[in-house]
């Protein structure tokens, strides 16, 4: 834990006691549900009254993250985007956590307006709704009318978001350096996941940031005949306020409605699921929640997309591997499918990189042999997290959002056409892909990237070696050795001479009766004049070879060979 923390855990130590409060009433519960103690289990209860050792562990983590708070609600449906790191149980689980936080009151709305765009609501909206269409943790959404008679929503940011938002981060910060140092969360990677995190949440505290993004996708789709994007309103846009065109149209999930207007499920279906693709591999840069909420259609079979707050962004490399790994499953090469893995993810060091090919090789038997129309994209991803998990691999964040929004419009889609195939969709874009690496374009711009990068090569050489050579002939010249694991064995060692040397010690003080004495006068079961030092000395040195033995025996190298 870095000094510099602990002035930020000191000034928020109200907020950490409730925290660590929360997580021991949950983590106590999961301890009740594993020793499976049916009288207990009515205990300990959340703030609806629910018995939490009756829920799973995956459901008791989602409840304690809805009791802690909005910026916990968002770090979950952050994590949700991660099965890699968390496992799909937990995301699956925390993909339920919704947005649902008491609105602030119409007064505060209407002040707010006005201190972020400078007038009174009634100056700037024929109409304004004080009942809000939606409030999550970040801000709440009203419909209003202009004095031209357009309508809009205005995304309006909560009050004191931000002081409590930045209040739980510089929280977390501190917590996640101290479960960096536990060996139960470290595969977790809390410190780089909170990273990921803070940038992210940072991000959906602009709302300029937002306003940006609608104005890029409605560039992007202003000539598409079946896609529309809502109009932002610039005037009308702070950091903390954006305002944006009201598109009405029937939920995708309102299939009632969807049959009344006459829609062809199917036809909508792959028109949104080309959208999104389209918007992956050809731009890079995506709506990242397509949920049933986010998407409306209109007459003629058009739809529209909401929310532009969660947006991914994939680089050209980064897409090209993405391309890789689709590719693989869809031809049953698995040898190209696990290399890729290996390349694009963060591989720990004790990687079984043989189970890990047997186990792709198997996966991609099974998938690859099944016909498109069959094919589950979400069970395919699911199973193939599943593998990466277990391996400890950890992908790109990108990766990890990418493969939530093609599950989710999966599912999506399957709400119109039960029959939907994703893969079917995604399968001529390997043509595409691969027209696009050989255009001769491409190529150039490949080139210029490769030539730029061999000259500044060139123009450092010849003084690092001059540097290297001047090093060596002055005898300065160091080689710095990193011994990966050798200090957790340098302190067993040196616990174990410790205990060794305390016990031969004490051993020696009871052979001699050094006082203090116990039972100085009388033979207790045969035990007299015991020194009470050597006697602690024993005892002390023998709980700590038991530490010994349990530490190296959880480690797993108790009774390994070498290889």
């Amino acid at each position: 834990m870095k000094i510099s923390s602990i002035p930020q855990i000191y000034r928020n130590l109200n907020r950490i006691t409730e925290i660590l409060s929360v997580l021991s009433k949950y983590g106590l519960a999961d301890g009740i549900s594993r020793l499976n103690l049916d009288f207990a289990k009515g205990l300990l209860k959340n703030r609806d009254g629910e018995a939490l050792a009756r829920h799973t562990r995956e459901t008791r983590i989602r409840l304690a993250l809805i009791e802690l708070g909005p910026t916990f609600v968002k770090l979950g449906q952050i994590l949700s985007t991660r099965p890699d790191l968390v496992g799909n149980a937990l995301a699956n689980e925390l993909r339920t956590l919704q947005d649902q936080t008491p609105a602030d009151a119409a007064s505060v709305v209407r002040q707010m307006i006005q201190d972020e765009l400078g007038q009174p609501v009634e100056d700037l909206f024929r109409e304004f709704d004080d009942q809000p269409l939606a409030s999550a943790s970040i801000g709440q959404v009203h419909c209003a009318v202009m004095h031209s008679g357009e309508e809009v929503v205005l995304k309006v940011q909560h009050a004191n978001i931000q002081k409590t938002v930045h209040r739980d981060l510089d929280v977390m910060s501190g917590l996640a350096q101290l479960f960096e140092m536990v060996p139960e969360f470290a595969p977790y990677r809390p410190v780089q996941t909170l990273a990921d995190f803070q940038r992210t949440l940072r991000r959906e505290l602009d709302f300029g940031r937002e306003e940006r993004n609608l104005q890029q996708f409605a560039a992007r789709f202003q000539n598409s005949p079946y896609v529309r994007i809502p109009q932002p309103f610039s005037e009308l846009c702070t950091p903390r306020i954006v305002t944006m065109e009201y598109l009405k149209g029937v939920k995708v999930s309102d299939v009632a409605a969807l049959q009344e207007m006459g829609a062809d499920p199917e036809l909508i279906a792959r028109r949104g699921a080309e959208a999104y693709l389209d918007m992956i591999f050809g731009d890079g840069f995506f709506h990242a929640d397509p949920h049933p909420g986010n998407i409306v259609v209109f007459p003629g079979n058009k739809i529209g997309l909401l929310d532009f707050g969660m947006v991914g962004r994939i680089d050209e490399q980064l897409r090209e591997d993405i391309e890789d790994l689709l590719v693989a499953v869809v031809n049953g090469d698995s040898a190209l499918l696990c290399s890729m893995v290996l390349r694009i993810g963060d591989v720990p060091p004790e990687l079984d990189e043989r189970l890990l090919r047997t186990e792709v090789t198997e996966f991609v038997e099974h998938y690859g042999s099944q016909p498109l129309d069959r094919f589950s994209m979400g069970d395919a991803l699911a199973e193939m997290t599943d593998i990466i998990y277990r391996h400890r691999i950890a992908l790109p964040g990108q990766i990890g959002m990418l493969l939530k929004v093609l599950v989710t419009l999966e599912g999506t889609a399957r709400t119109l056409c039960p029959a939907f195939s994703l893969m079917e969709i995604i399968q001529p874009y390997q043509k595409k892909a691969i027209l696009r690496r050989l255009s001769p374009v491409r190529r150039l711009k490949k080139m210029r990237v490769f030539y730029s990068e061999v000259e500044h090569l060139l123009g450092i050489l010849p003084r690092r070696t001059l540097e290297l050579l001047n090093q060596i002939q002055a005898g300065k010249f160091d080689v710095h050795l990193d011994h990966r694991g050798l200090g957790p064995s340098v302190n067993r060692l040196v616990l174990g001479m410790l205990s060794s040397a305390l016990f031969l010690g004490s051993a020696m003080m009871l052979c001699m009766e050094v006082p203090p004495l116990l039972f100085p006068t009388e033979s207790i079961f045969g035990l007299k004049d015991m020194s009470i030092l050597g006697l602690g000395g024993c005892l002390l040195s023998l709980l700590l070879g038991i530490r010994l033995l349990w530490a190296i025996g959880k480690s797993g190298h108790l009774d390994e060979k070498g290889d």
